[in-house]
């Protein structure tokens, strides 16, 4: 998971501190590197490393970062490949002039096309999608840049939502299914692309449209045009944006997260009732399901665990020790509130099972009388190499354990999840979301 942005301007100026409030938005999507790159007069100057936003760029590298034109990403890998070579944007020089690269999604046939690649004598730098990406745009230009990636893209399977910079340029691309986000925004007579609506927010930024599944657009001259880069499929776009990557605050295909979410709490009472004395969630991202599931059961809602807001994810740690050492570092028990008491505790999924299972341990050590566990998605079951970038399926709790054994591991006094049909209702529909990591039904075979 990443995010992306990017920013199209007539006149040359400090785009680049837009760009860093737009990565501090998006810093949810990723949280392991981050970077800029600008067009400065034909010249690609860029600055990127691993950490944070606001602890990579400062006034002087910002001030630095002067043009027109500026692309920006916020990076989340795997720990064998979170090094500073692997942070994007990616810049590079060919034979017709330099590009530089954000990307946020998975290509499944990556390994075939970089086998491919070496094999012909290309050597790489990385080990990301995004070279193997800049490598076919290369490859495939000609006279038209945009008919390169046109052409590169139609080589990719997979998820993608990609913003591409040249030196007069800003192209952003989706996918077919329309799997990862990328939105359209307008600052003034600036364009803006996004992975989410919230960083259009932040920089105070007019909500255009979605780029469609299978398009590409073109912002050139201050216009801006659309190409249709391969045929739409049926939109799948990924469940796990609805229900855990995106911020509560942004409309992912001019639906409102917040009010899936709560509607997934909603229909998460429905279905699983218990019988308690307050409605906690597991914050952030189980908050507005446990706000819809308070509404529905009449039960009140109230705080139970404290979040250090200087803690990243812990599901989107690379290694499993970090993981289990960041949930009591990022949480904390409110005691006065939970002991003694019924707790029903509400969360968004249970991916590996080891968060949930700290967490009901530390309600218990605090006095909490029962914790009733109620999960606003359905088990996840299957792997995805779309996006989610979920382990093997033997690491995923759910693929291995009945719903009963995963409670007695977890410690809770009784666990439910969400249906995949109350989830799909509540979100608006099974015929436009990508179900694989709880089905198994991929929208692309792999």
């Amino acid at each position: 998971m990443c995010g992306v942005f990017g920013i199209y301007t007539r006149e040359e100026r400090d785009i680049s501190k837009i760009i860093y409030y737009g990565l501090y938005a998006l810093q949810h999507r990723g949280q392991e590197s981050a970077g800029i790159a600008v067009n400065n007069n034909g010249y690609i100057d860029y600055h990127k490393d691993l950490g944070l936003a606001h602890e990579i760029f400062d006034d002087k590298i910002l001030n630095r970062l002067r043009g027109n034109i500026g692309i920006g990403h916020v990076r989340q890998g795997s720990a064998e490949d979170t090094t500073p070579t692997n942070a994007e944007p990616l810049v590079v020089g060919y034979k017709k002039g330099a590009l530089a690269l954000a990307y946020d999604g998975s290509l499944i046939n990556f390994k075939d096309l970089r086998d491919s690649m070496e094999d012909n004598g290309v050597i790489f730098q990385t080990s990301i999608d995004t070279e193997v990406i800049a490598n076919l745009i290369a490859r495939y230009h000609k006279d038209d840049i945009e008919q390169a990636i046109i052409n590169g893209v139609r080589d990719l399977k997979g998820s993608y939502a990609l913003v591409v910079m040249t030196n007069d340029r800003l192209i952003g691309v989706r996918d077919p299914y329309g799997i990862k986000p990328l939105c359209i925004g307008k600052l003034g007579d600036d364009y803006i692309l996004s992975s989410e609506t919230c960083a259009l927010d932040t920089i105070g930024a007019e909500f255009v449209r979605d780029v469609e599944p299978g398009e590409m657009v073109v912002i050139i001259d201050g216009q801006i045009k659309s190409i249709r880069t391969k045929e739409a499929r049926e939109k799948r776009i990924s469940l796990f944006e609805v229900i855990y990557f995106a911020r509560p605050d942004s409309k992912l295909d001019g639906k409102s997260i917040y009010l899936l979410r709560r509607e997934a709490g909603r229909n998460l009472a429905r279905e699983c009732p218990a019988e308690g004395d307050i409605v906690i969630s597991a914050p952030d991202s189980g908050t507005v399901a446990a706000i819809g599931y308070a509404e529905e059961s009449k039960i009140p809602y109230d705080e139970g665990l404290i979040k250090n807001r200087y803690v990243g994810r812990t599901f989107i740690q690379p290694t499993q020790e970090l993981r289990e050492r960041g949930v009591r570092i990022k949480l904390n028990v409110l005691k006065e509130n939970v002991e003694g008491r019924r707790i029903i505790l509400v969360d968004d999924s249970i991916v590996r099972g080891t968060t949930m299972k700290s967490i009901v341990s530390m309600l218990k050590n605090a006095g909490a009388k029962e914790v009733h566990v109620r999960i606003a998605s359905p088990p996840v079951k299957y792997p995805c190499n779309l996006g989610m970038h979920t382990p093997e399926r033997e690491n995923l709790i759910a693929a291995t354990k009945t719903t009963e054994e995963i409670r007695d591991m977890i410690g809770a006094d009784s666990l439910c999840f969400l249906s995949l049909d109350g989830l799909l209702d509540a979100v608006g529909g099974k015929d436009i979301y990508c179900t694989g990591c709880f089905d198994g039904n991929y929208p692309i075979n792999y």
